[in-house]
């Protein structure tokens, strides 16, 4: 069973402090956001998370064995001189799931084209299908909508909600957007500016979540709070 434990005491970045005060847990099969301003640190908790950068003072840890990864950073980081279809079996997304979220995510035609010929929407797309194609037993997800219009992104949502629903799996997911955490996610974390700590921590019930008006209001409340 997968869990993550965070508990940052102070985290540098050119001898400059950029996250201190953050302590939280993430559960097997919960997903929670990361709300902050810009610029606060929220990549770099996702970098911790995700092992990329071990310098912490303070715990970044996962129970056991650290899990298969899914991630989407910020860029897509797509390899240019390979198909889409390469970028994914590459990566060691399983074919069919590959297909069917190519398929899912209008990028089918797609599929034999070079990543480089790809529009930024496009390679956002893409690289979403990539982090859940492959049997992943957690997901790190940087801004995974951004730069998408609103169809795609309303398409993307309802993409990763599915997966969700099939794969229950420890998800983290920044974002910028209070409205777009309180529709995903069971729980969000809002942070204060940088270095960056933890001011408030909001369960989200599953019928805030699927009532509009509600999600509206519960959005306006956390938005008060984090002025």
């Amino acid at each position: 069973m997968t869990r993550l434990t965070v508990d940052i005491r102070e985290k540098r970045l050119a001898g400059r402090p950029v996250l201190g005060g953050l302590a939280f847990s993430l559960d097997v099969g919960e997903v929670t956001a990361v709300v902050g301003p810009s610029g606060c640190g929220k990549s770099t908790l996702l970098r911790l998370v995700a092992g990329l950068d071990r310098e912490v003072t303070g715990i970044v840890r996962w129970s056991g064995a650290v899990p298969r990864l899914g991630v989407v950073f910020q860029q897509p980081r797509l390899l240019p001189w390979r198909t889409v279809r390469q970028n994914l079996t590459l990566a060691g997304a399983d074919a069919a799931e590959g297909d069917r979220l190519l398929e899912r995510l209008g990028l089918a035609a797609k599929a034999d084209v070079w990543a480089s010929h790809l529009s930024l929407g496009m390679a956002r797309r893409l690289a979403l299908a990539r982090a859940l194609a492959v049997d992943a037993q957690a997901l790190l997800l940087d801004e995974p909508f951004a730069s998408l219009d609103e169809g795609n992104q309303r398409l993307a949502r309802a993409v990763l909600r599915e997966h969700l629903l099939r794969r229950p799996v420890p998800t983290l997911l920044v974002t910028h957007d209070l409205a777009e955490a309180v529709a995903l996610a069971q729980r969000v974390l809002v942070l204060s500016s940088g270095p960056a700590r933890l001011l408030f921590d909001q369960a989200v019930p599953v019928e805030v979540r699927t009532d509009p008006a509600r999600a509206a209001a519960t959005v306006a409340a956390l938005r008060d709070l984090a002025r």
